[in-house]
């Protein structure tokens, strides 16, 4: 019990330093690219629900209007996707790989067991065989 909170807690611990990661490389790779194409950063894209949408400079909250903040929707959603790809790819595929490879060798010892198991019964089949025919064969009572 006490490896298994173990092992959550490092997992815990390596998931938080890794989300920094991720969400360092959506501001600093992701953003740009789209910014090629609009804004630099994906939390300035929005749409305006109820016009119209003015914002106050200072603050940079909104005094009109319903904004809908799609952008940052997209940027938490970019992170998520490369947080999975990674977390898949690096961890739960070549663990599901190794421990297939570990039921497969697994599997083949049983199997090797079981040979030998039947191989000892056939063994021993014969003997009985053979002391009943030695017995039968000789005129002495069973």
């Amino acid at each position: 019990m006490r490896g298994n909170v173990i092992d959550l807690a490092v997992a815990v611990v390596i998931g938080a330093a890794f989300t920094n990661i991720v969400n360092s490389i959506v501001k600093g790779v992701i953003n740009p690219l789209v910014g090629a194409f609009g804004t630099q950063d994906l939390e300035k894209y929005s749409s305006c629900l109820k016009a119209p949408c003015t914002t106050d400079p200072a603050t940079g909250e909104a005094t009109e209007g319903i904004r809908i903040m799609w952008g940052s929707v997209l940027s938490a959603t970019l992170s998520f996707l490369i947080t999975a790809a990674v977390v898949y790819f690096l961890m739960v595929l070549p663990m599901a790989k190794y421990l297939a490879r570990r039921a497969a060798m697994q599997a083949a010892k049983e199997g090797v067991q079981e040979t030998l198991e039947v191989t000892e019964l056939e063994v021993l089949k014969e003997i009985r065989d053979t002391l009943v025919a030695q017995r039968g064969g000789s005129g002495s009572p069973a």
